[in-house]
């Protein structure tokens, strides 16, 4: 693996071995349980087939993470752009890393690594027992109810210390807009997107660029 070859070349073999023994673990704890249990965002790592990277960001309510037991996790998909980017990533490439970090509490993170597949409602409905969390989740009207979602097999679980991580106040004074197609609470053309040029783009029916 490239990590053990650099960790050769640069001398922190020792070092990284005592990170592997003492905090990396191949399921969640008790305590990483109650991380996640209390989380209300993460950024999800995936990569195509040909290892094309993408990073995405994930949010919802407290909970919207929800541990099935120490080795699955399961998290919502709402309604997006339409892009499904990651959840196409994830039809080529199982592979996927998953990162929570409190930014407004304990200023601290969690790296959770593993293998992803797509649940439909209906299929996550047939497992059982099913947390209370999912349940609401599947069951809530309005914008916020999940189109389907993600399942997420434990194969790496680790501490992201808290040195590099700044701490915030979380803003209660405005609302989220789940679901929302208002173009202005979407953030509207903020970068200047919309004009800028696209090799891409051609009266061909653009598909959105090469990866």
């Amino acid at each position: 693996m490239g990590e053990h070859l650099l960790q050769e070349r640069y001398n922190t073999a020792a070092r990284a071995r005592g990170f592997y023994n003492h905090q990396m673990l191949d399921h969640l704890n008790d305590h990483m349980q109650e991380f996640v249990a209390r989380m209300e965002m993460m950024f999800v790592a995936t990569a195509d087939g040909a290892g094309e990277a993408d990073c995405s960001f994930r949010a919802g309510p407290p909970g919207f993470v929800s541990v099935l037991d120490e080795r699955t996790v399961v998290y919502p998909e709402y309604r997006g752009n339409g892009v499904m980017g990651s959840l196409g990533n994830i039809v080529e490439n199982g592979h996927i890393g998953l990162l929570f970090i409190d930014f407004c509490g304990d200023a601290i993170g969690l790296h959770i690594n593993g293998r992803a597949a797509i649940l439909e409602n209906e299929d996550l409905l047939a497992r059982d027992p099913l947390p209370a969390g999912v349940l609401e989740g599947l069951l809530e009207e309005g914008g916020r109810k999940p189109e389907r979602w993600v399942s997420v097999e434990v194969v790496e679980a680790y501490i992201h210390c808290s040195k590099h991580i700044p701490q915030m106040i979380k803003r209660s004074d405005v609302p989220q807009a789940w679901g929302t197609d208002d173009v202005v609470r979407k953030g509207g053309d903020y970068f200047k997107a919309k004009h800028s040029s696209r090799p891409w783009v051609d009266d061909e029916a653009p598909v959105g660029p090469a990866r």
